[in-house]
């Protein structure tokens, strides 16, 4: 069998890639190795409504998923007026405006009560400390507004992100606009000046964002076959051969061009051979596994503050188990109007380097949240019906130098014509900052041609 290309991975990544390879007339052939297509974007039926169960939202304020969403003709929904809290310092706060943790306005954040007196006043009298290169974000903003700053407003939120710690994660490629402030002067007086935004932060469509990698296959006119491992890549005289399927019934595929869209670790095992210093880079890239656990209960039995918040997050210094939770029926109208009667909220567990938690079965994970629900949020009914969707791998973790690693990858696949990588490994985790990555690599292996 041969095509013009072959897209490895049916995430949304892969998805976007195929799709805007076969806009240009290409023959088109997208194998994913599980059963079903969409990566982190899924939707499971809990107490007979159909909920996300994956990532909930993209960010609005990027272009590319807005984009996508009217190039499909799809409706995008925001989120309620709630608002978001953290819970610390032994009650559930409001979450102050912040730049990834950086206050916007410290008497906002006085009032919240997030930090302790002492922490405020560290936070407000920033220390002037030069940026040179790379730096965690964690050490970044510690050295200029103090630990508690870090511990109770910067780890939530990046734990939110990636599920991984702020003290080991790339300042470059994680929060780039941070580091670029840093570098200018002082990151309170630039917060200061940054604008309250009119328009809405995140957005999904009605249904949940488990609709979009549907829309996706069904329109892209390309050929989807999933339960299809990729086991080997290996050029040819004309392009790429891979090899696909079982290793007791393997098939082999060529292809004029092939774009990788997997997560780091199989992309690295398919280019050993073809670009071993890139397959190299691509393995030390350590990921994060979570779990996302899903509680269906009677709206009668949830008490009534919590219908005036979209969820709160929980700083790993609390030392509780789950790191969020998002009360989805305050937070969408959508998830509201399936059931009235009925509410639907979700906690997220696991951070990097602490798969310990996720060890325990689904009843386990279940009866720690609640336990944690019961302690933060007043939650103490049982629920209706639960669901537990785990993610091994999922989240990549940049590590400080993240860029410069992904510069290097890219340089030896780019060599390799006809061949490319995309995915949350290169160039951010969110789904519009993979809709960006896939189309970096449909340019790369047309522009090849």
């Amino acid at each position: 069998m041969r095509r013009d290309v072959v897209v490895v991975g049916g995430g949304i990544a892969g998805l976007v890639a195929a799709r805007d390879l076969a806009a240009t007339g290409r023959d088109v052939l997208l194998l994913e190795g599980s059963p079903q297509v969409g990566g982190k974007l899924r939707s499971a039926e809990v107490a007979g409504v159909v909920v996300d169960v994956g990532a909930e939202a993209m960010l609005a304020r990027r272009p590319e998923g807005v984009a996508l969403a009217a190039e499909l003709g799809a409706e995008l929904v925001h989120p309620t007026s709630a608002t978001s809290g953290v819970w610390s310092r032994g009650a559930l706060r409001a979450l102050p405006r912040s730049l990834m943790g950086v206050p916007l306005d410290l008497d906002q954040l006085a009032a919240s009560g997030v930090l302790s007196a002492e922490g405020l006043a560290r936070a407000s009298t920033e220390t002037s400390t030069p940026v040179d290169g790379d730096v965690s974000v964690g050490d970044l903003v510690g050295a200029r507004l103090g630990d508690e700053v870090v511990d109770r407003l910067v780890e939530p939120l990046l734990g939110g992100v990636y599920a991984g710690h702020a003290r080991q994660l790339s300042a470059a490629a994680a929060v780039p606009q941070l580091l670029a402030m840093a570098r200018r002067g002082s990151l309170l007086e630039q917060a200061a000046g940054v604008p309250v935004s009119a328009g809405p932060v995140f957005a999904s469509l009605p249904g949940g964002m488990g609709r979009l990698p549907g829309l996706l296959a069904s329109t892209g006119g390309f050929e989807v076959r999933t339960s299809a491992t990729v086991r080997a890549l290996r050029r040819t005289t004309s392009g790429w051969a891979l090899t696909v399927g079982p290793t007791t019934r393997p098939e082999t595929v060529e292809a004029a061009a092939v774009v990788l869209a997997t997560p780091a670790a199989p992309a690295a095992r398919l280019l050993g051979d073809v670009a071993p210093a890139a397959a190299a880079d691509l393995a030390a890239v350590e990921t994060a596994s979570v779990a996302v656990v899903t509680l269906a209960l009677r709206a009668q039995d949830v008490p009534d503050a919590l219908f005036e918040r979209s969820g709160f997050l929980v700083p790993p210094v609390e030392q509780r188990t789950i790191k969020a939770s998002t009360f989805s029926f305050a937070k969408w109208d959508w998830v509201r109007a399936l059931d009235p009667d009925l509410v639907v909220l979700r906690t997220s567990l696991g951070r990097h380097r602490e798969e310990t938690t996720l060890q325990a079965g689904d009843e386990g994970l279940v009866r720690v949240s609640l336990a944690d629900l019961t302690a933060m949020a007043g939650v103490t009914a049982r629920p209706v019906d639960t669901h537990v969707q785990r993610w091994g791998g999922a989240l990549p973790q940049y590590a400080v130098g993240h860029l410069d690693r992904v510069a290097r990858v890219r340089a030896e696949v780019e060599a390799l014509p006809g061949l490319a990588v995309c995915g949350a490994a290169f160039d951010g985790v969110g789904v519009p900052a993979v809709i960006g990555s896939a189309r970096r690599a449909v340019a790369s292996v047309t522009r090849a041609e």
